[in-house]
């Protein structure tokens, strides 16, 4: 499976996702949840190790928390 495929696959998950709390007014922690079971998943599809998904998990639940700060979900 190409590179590109896997992060446009994992990109739309990750907005259809998001999409899913637009109701519910999420917190910085439940978007850092979201955000880190995102980067977790990416670096496992990816096929990384143990490690290699830990900062995936870390990137993107700093990601999910600050999102908001930064107006890109809203």
């Amino acid at each position: 499976m190409s590179t590109k495929f896997i992060l446009l696959a994992s990109g739309i998950s990750l907005a259809l996702l998001a999409g899913c709390t637009q109701n519910i007014r999420p917190t910085d922690a439940d978007r850092a949840i979201i955000g880190a079971a995102g980067g977790y998943t990416v670096q496992t599809v990816r096929g990384k190790s143990g490690g290699d998904r830990l900062k995936g998990a870390a990137i993107g639940a700093v990601g999910g928390a600050l999102c908001d700060d930064v107006r890109l979900c809203q």
